[in-house]
């Protein structure tokens, strides 16, 4: 009688553990399923047409009949008088994102966790979080409405009380702490939703100890609070910091006007532009391929850094 090998036993062992494992989260899994898709068709096979990047690719030969012009669009890219100021925008605009946006969930957090009454508090979080689901078109529309210099209502309100007009959309120096302001508003309250999830698992016993030991309330969240949720604000960092390079193609093309035409074109237009308008399709596939080697190198390296510093990481 022939024994069956340890290779086939050991894969048969881990073949019955998945089938298990399949049978006892089968409904997260279908849960999980649409995600899973949306990122494998819209992330993962659009990878395969990377090597547009390198060719002349003409949408009539395909990508196999396309020619090869190696890192030619690469050197149009850089040599190109608009690379440093899109490069400039992109960053300048995350950089104001980061020092102002990125610490105000936190913030806000903090002082909704200091809210005693939990039915108050639900109700505060929920009325913070609600800009999160309107569209962009919305936010640029109420922004229109509210701060244009001719119907803005704003303006007619400063108009009355006789003050001077405010300029916002049309003002070079201003509109990146517009853009900021908009994702403040709409974006602050979502990003609360998973501080105070973090919040909630830090163990009660160690507020009771700083009581007794007697820190304040500003003691406790400096040294209860912060370090039991430092792990998930540098995973949100890391994150952040791998997203220097895209702004939002939507919140920019919406509140794009010629005035504001030098301080408000990003990649993520400029590609549109480019690419969409004028059918480059193989130099805009360069930048993104640009701006996605930025990214993975940013994320490692910030990735590595936080592990320094002894946090857990992304990854």
């Amino acid at each position: 009688m022939v024994k069956p090998s340890m290779n086939a036993t050991a894969s048969g062992s881990r073949y019955r553990r998945a089938l298990m494992e399949w049978r006892k989260n089968k409904y997260l899994y279908i849960l999980a399923l649409p995600g899973l898709l949306y990122f494998f068709v819209f992330k993962y096979i659009p990878m395969a047409y990377l090597g547009v990047a390198f060719q002349d690719y003409s949408p009539y030969k395909g990508i196999l009949g396309s020619s090869w012009v190696g890192f030619e669009h690469f050197t149009r890219l850089f040599a190109s008088p608009d690379f440093m100021m899109i490069l400039r925008n992109t960053l300048c605009i995350n950089m104001l994102s980061l020092f102002l946006f990125f610490p105000f969930p936190i913030v806000v957090s903090l002082l909704l966790n200091e809210i005693a009454g939990e039915r108050f508090k639900k109700i505060i979080q929920t009325i913070i979080y609600m800009p999160h689901f309107l569209a962009w078109s919305i936010i640029a529309g109420i922004t229109m409405l509210m701060f244009s210099q001719t119907t803005g209502f704003v303006n007619h309100m400063l108009s009355d009380l006789g003050f001077e007009k405010i300029d916002l959309l049309t003002n070079p120096s201003t509109f990146w702490l517009l853009l900021v302001g908009q994702m403040l508003w709409k974006e602050a309250g979502w990003g609360t939703v998973l501080i105070l999830a973090a919040m909630s698992s830090i163990d009660t016993q160690l507020y009771e100890a700083a009581k007794i030991d007697g820190a304040g309330r500003l003691r406790q969240i400096w040294n209860v609070t912060l370090p039991g949720i430092s792990n998930v604000i540098v995973i949100l960092l890391v994150l952040r910091l791998g997203n220097m390079m895209d702004v939002g193609f939507e919140q920019i093309f919406l509140m794009q006007n010629a005035a504001v035409s030098s301080v408000s074109e990003v990649f993520d237009t400029y590609v549109y532009r480019v690419g969409v308008v004028n059918a480059q399709f193989s130099f805009t596939t360069a930048v993104g391929l640009f701006k996605s080697v930025v990214a993975v190198i940013l994320v490692t390296l910030s990735n590595r850094l936080a592990k320094q510093f002894g946090e857990e990481g992304a990854f």
